[in-house]
């Protein structure tokens, strides 16, 4: 995008030629269409030197006797201020089809404001920078992972039948039993004395009885 404002014609005009024919590509050839658009913004407040604003002037006609019409550069400027830049820009590039494709890819507008908002922001951003290769290592343990994921997947049903078969197959073990057991407790001292005594005592009595018999 180039700004008018404040710029002479012709030093404007060899700008604008030199982009429309790709001389600041490092690919330039003459034969070959640039792949650059121009736009050109503020073209009524273009400049110029000494008194071309009333001598200078352009020519038409109409076809007819007598039909040639004559336009001062200020006239021109009044009227139609792009076709003052665009008419500058034609005679600076090939007179051939080429040269017509070119003119084609120029858009001059009056003021600052145009369509082309997009494609300005586009060439005028920062270059694109290629993103970072990714490190061989995560890409190796991503797929590992899901390897291994579905592996597992595939694997966890069939862990689930063999279980199931060797619990159907195996014989139910016997509980051993338990064997309790029993656990005199110990008798005191002075019990054991009186149960010798009665015991002593009884045996007297039924002695005596077999006596009295």
């Amino acid at each position: 995008m180039v700004d008018a404002e404040g710029e002479r014609l012709g030093r404007l005009a060899t700008k604008v030629a030199g982009l429309l024919q790709g001389k600041h590509r490092p690919d330039y050839s003459r034969h070959q269409l640039s792949e650059d658009f121009v736009i050109v913004v503020n073209a009524a407040k273009i400049g110029v030197s000494g008194n071309k604003m009333s001598q200078k002037l352009y020519y038409r006609h109409s076809g007819y006797l007598g039909g040639m019409r004559t336009r001062t550069l200020d006239e021109m400027l009044t009227r139609f201020p792009e076709r003052v830049i665009e008419l500058a820009v034609k005679g600076m590039l090939p007179r051939n089809r080429l040269g017509r494709r070119m003119l084609r890819r120029l858009k001059v507008y009056t003021s600052e404001t145009h369509p082309h908002e997009a494609q300005v922001r586009i060439g005028m951003g920062k270059a694109k920078q290629a993103p970072a290769a990714p490190s061989p290592a995560p890409a190796r343990r991503r797929r590992r992972t899901v390897r291994e994921e579905t592996a597992a997947e595939e694997e966890a049903p069939q862990a689930v039948v063999e279980s199931a078969e060797v619990e159907e197959a195996a014989p139910a073990e016997e509980e051993p039993e338990t064997v309790v057991a029993e656990v005199e407790e110990p008798v005191e001292s002075g019990e054991a004395e009186g149960e010798t005594e009665s015991a002593e005592a009884a045996e007297g009595q039924q002695d005596e009885g077999s006596e009295n018999r």
